[in-house]
């Protein structure tokens, strides 16, 4: 059988069509809205980040528009009746809809054996395992509780201040014995017991097997993500390669996933329902954790676009700044925007504009429309440019 040839445009277009974009926007999304984007890439990342938005809330903006941010807080952390969504990692820390809480037991068992998680945590599977489950004994007892309301942690502060008590929690957490129940104050993670969080026809569904868990995740990567190479199947749910090559061949076998030939790629995989619009029309300013651009190589390979979030370079040698977002316009990433919410003086600070050679024109002008409704969507009423726009 000769294999299907996808140009370049066409992965591209692909792509952004499996990933929501190209859609004429609601004027007003609502809930519904939301769920059905959350359910399209079954994630959002959280980062700890904040000097914009939280990284889960620009995902959905993105792709719906001005939706109501207390929306997504009330699928994620409101009364449980209300709930739809969970913490668990997945493309790291993230926020998923229950329906995948089943898929991810497996990743829960291995850690409750300590076979996976950082060092410090996997002590609290074996050798320190009763002082682990004296904290959740604690939390069954007492109700919900952040680590802040330990005393073992007092004197520790900040997102990366692991105390003993901090890793045994999170052991806990990487092993599915306690999750999120909410977020208090300065998105302090607030732990409960699954059965307080979680539906009970969500828990009381059978475990698959790690291998039917693989193959459905494998699935639904390819959904998201249209076409994509093995390694990028892997990265959206942070498989190995021993755990996704098994998935990917039995999904091909079924014809699920289809082998198609892209120029410059190597063993692409078209996801048998994708979408393949002729063009796309869309404009958005992407989050550095977006799944349209987490995965640098993909971005690279589809849009020539090199991308890399530059947090952690000293300030000297930045080449484009601190939290900077690529601008989509239709089927290009033709700027990039270093931003902060400026919170207290209720301003958008636009730090810096880069248009990409070969921009298409009427970036600047769309460019400057998304920054307002950005400001607008935050309660920001003002923009303020410290630099001029310059080309890269």
């Amino acid at each position: 059988m000769t294999t299907q040839t996808i140009s370049l445009p066409q992965a591209r277009r692909i792509a952004l069509a499996a990933q929501g974009f190209g859609a004429k926007p609601s004027a007003a999304p609502g809930p519904l809205q939301l769920q059905r984007t959350l359910r399209r890439l079954h994630l959002h990342q959280i980062d700890s980040v904040n000097v914009l938005s939280r990284a889960h809330y620009l995902p959905a903006f993105s792709r719906l528009g001005p939706y109501e941010r207390a929306h997504l807080d009330t699928l994620a952390w409101g009364p449980k009746r209300q709930r739809r969504l969970f913490e668990y990692w997945a493309h790291e820390a993230s926020l998923l809809p229950f329906e995948l809480q089943p898929f991810l037991r497996w990743r829960m068992a291995a850690a409750d054996r300590g076979e996976t998680g950082y060092g410090r945590m996997r002590r609290f599977a074996t050798e320190r395992r009763s002082e682990a489950m004296a904290l959740h004994e604690r939390i069954s007892r007492e109700g919900p509780l952040a680590i802040s309301d330990f005393e073992s942690h007092k004197g520790k502060a900040g997102w990366w201040e692991w105390s003993d008590t901090k890793s045994a929690l999170e052991w806990l957490f990487w092993a599915g014995h306690i999750t999120t129940g909410a977020r208090r104050g300065n998105f302090e993670r607030v732990y409960d017991l699954p059965e307080r969080v979680i539906p009970a026809d969500v828990l009381n569904l059978p475990s698959p097997s790690a291998q039917e868990a693989h193959r459905a995740l494998i699935e639904r990567a390819g959904a998201a993500l249209g076409i994509a190479t093995e390694g990028e199947l892997r990265d959206y749910f942070r498989l190995t390669p021993d755990e996704a090559r098994p998935a990917i061949r039995a999904l091909a076998e079924e014809g699920v996933l289809l082998a198609v030939d892209v120029p410059g790629w190597r063993h692409a995989w078209l996801y048998r329902d994708a979408k393949r619009p002729r063009r796309i029309a869309a404009q958005a300013l992407l989050s550095p954790f977006d799944p349209l651009v987490w995965e640098r190589s993909r971005t690279e390979r589809l849009f020539g676009f090199r991308y890399r979030i530059e947090i952690y370079v000293p300030a000297d040698k930045r080449q484009y700044g601190y939290y900077v977002l690529p601008f989509l316009l239709d089927e290009a990433l033709a700027a990039r925007v270093d931003l902060k919410a400026d919170r207290a003086a209720s301003r958008l600070v636009v730090r810096s504009i880069h248009l990409e050679l070969g921009a298409p024109d009427g970036t600047r002008e769309a460019l400057q429309a998304e920054l307002e409704r950005l400001a607008a969507w935050l309660g920001l009423h003002e923009t303020m440019r410290f630099e001029t726009p310059t080309s890269s």
